[in-house]
């Protein structure tokens, strides 16, 4: 049995990318955390932009749009906008690490997780523990 998800936690795409793809390999693991989520959801537009994009075919882009509404109507998720505030402060943090191969999106999680005290995510990107915090989905 898995135990229940009590914190906050951040959605990452890896997460949302395994969700609707069957034949992805970390599918069952997300499909069998997403049920034991007892706090709130967080991710932002940025993961949603992407997931538009990695979801953009015709035949795959319907299950996606039904996603994105879910996201932004379930009370339980926070979709973090996009302001140009944060945007600086993810490139500051994306210009800041040149040592680690963080995309732009991925800074921008990060500086959101920091703002929001989350330490966990649900992703299996390693990058977010090389920034510190834990991947869910690993």
């Amino acid at each position: 049995m898995i135990p229940t998800q009590t914190n906050d936690v951040f959605a990452d795409t890896f997460y949302y990318f395994a969700l609707l793809s069957p034949s992805d390999v970390t599918h069952p693991k997300a499909a069998t955390i997403t049920p034991t989520l007892n706090g709130r959801i967080f991710t932002s537009a940025w993961i949603v932009a992407e997931l538009a994009a990695a979801f953009s075919a015709p035949p795959r882009r319907a299950r996606c749009l039904a996603l994105i509404d879910h996201l932004y109507a379930d009370p339980q998720i926070t979709v973090i906008p996009p302001s140009p505030e944060l945007f600086d402060a993810g490139l500051a943090l994306y210009r800041n690490r040149p040592d680690k191969g963080w995309s732009l999106t991925d800074c921008i999680s990060f500086i959101v997780m920091e703002r929001e005290g989350i330490t966990e995510a649900l992703t299996g990107d390693h990058h977010f523990e090389q920034a510190g915090f834990i991947a869910l989905l690993k």
